[in-house]
């Protein structure tokens, strides 16, 4: 189909091509499992094949657009200037060293602060996601065979889905009770976790998605697929973009009642305060269960 003009169809173009040979790279790691894992300081795992697929990155950018500067997960800044690109070259790593296909690269171009381009390349599911700011959102296996995407028009909480990644870092940042308040008041809710939850919002295969602890990488390539898609990405607090450490995408109808359900001075009533392993407010005839239990049911974080 034919995309809509933007600014910056160019540097989309470029975007893709990069996630082209990325993609190769990374997926015969993927299906051979040959690469090693370390921990990080921050604790969290990283892969020669995360290396070498931001090093390919850096490598492409570097020669085609040699003054615009480079922020990646796993060798930081590189180069000033207004125009930055923004790379997490696997989002999910903790799935990709599992065999769990749930993992992609991202690529952004942040300008003047804003992101204005986004690929999200998931070789393993097969799926490509992609945005360039006032050209739409689309998906599809490249520019010439894309659908585009729209969010969904679900008005109220109580017939949402929710997706979300993990129980700890609500904890962690206080709003674990918020949180759980929240999935007992929507429709449904799956931890399909990392970028995917991002991009069925756009798809409007889910109608919010939110996370407590996220840096640039993980969030720069998701927000124009989000916003050219009709929705609306902030942090928890309301701030527009990914500036903050946390986030909310909606399909925009439901974002100012998730704001609130989230928002910190909000307490929830009928849970205990201060303490991890609170008891989860029970359905009338079943067991109380620990929110400790509830982690089980995660599909799983990167």
């Amino acid at each position: 189909m034919n995309h809509r003009s933007s600014p910056y169809t160019e540097d989309l173009r470029l975007a893709h091509m990069i996630a082209d040979s990325v993609d190769a790279q990374t997926m015969a790691s993927f299906q051979s499992m040959d690469f090693t894992v370390e921990t990080k300081p921050d604790l969290t795992p990283v892969t020669d094949a995360d290396r070498r697929a931001e090093e390919t990155i850096r490598g492409q950018l570097g020669r085609t657009r040699g003054r615009d500067a480079i922020y990646g997960e796993e060798f930081g800044s590189s180069g000033s200037g207004p125009r930055r690109w923004v790379i997490d070259p696997i989002d999910g790593t903790k799935n990709f060293v599992r065999g769990v296909p749930v993992w992609a690269t991202l690529i952004a171009l942040v300008d003047h602060g804003e992101p204005v381009v986004g690929v999200v390349s998931a070789p393993a599911l097969n799926r490509r996601w992609w945005a360039a700011k006032g050209g739409g959102a689309y998906t599809g296996k490249s520019l010439a065979a894309a659908t585009q995407l729209g969010v969904s028009k679900v008005a109220t909480l109580k017939d949402a889905s929710f997706s979300y990644s993990s129980l700890a870092g609500w904890r962690e940042i206080g709003r674990i009770h918020n949180f759980l308040e929240l999935t007992d008041t929507v429709w449904r809710t799956r931890a399909y976790g990392d970028f995917w939850s991002y991009c069925m919002v756009a798809e409007g295969s889910v109608d919010l998605a939110a996370e407590p602890e996220l840096a640039l990488h993980d969030m720069a390539a998701l927000v124009p697929l989000v916003t050219e898609a009709g929705g609306l990405f902030t942090s928890l607090d309301g701030e527009p973009g990914c500036a903050g450490t946390n986030a909310l995408a909606t399909n925009g109808l439901l974002h100012e009642a998730a704001l609130g359900a989230l928002a910190a001075d909000n307490p929830t009533p009928w849970m205990e305060e201060g303490r991890a392993g609170s008891t989860v407010r029970p359905v009338a005839g079943e067991p109380a269960e620990s929110v400790e239990s509830a982690e089980s049911a995660e599909i799983g974080d990167s």
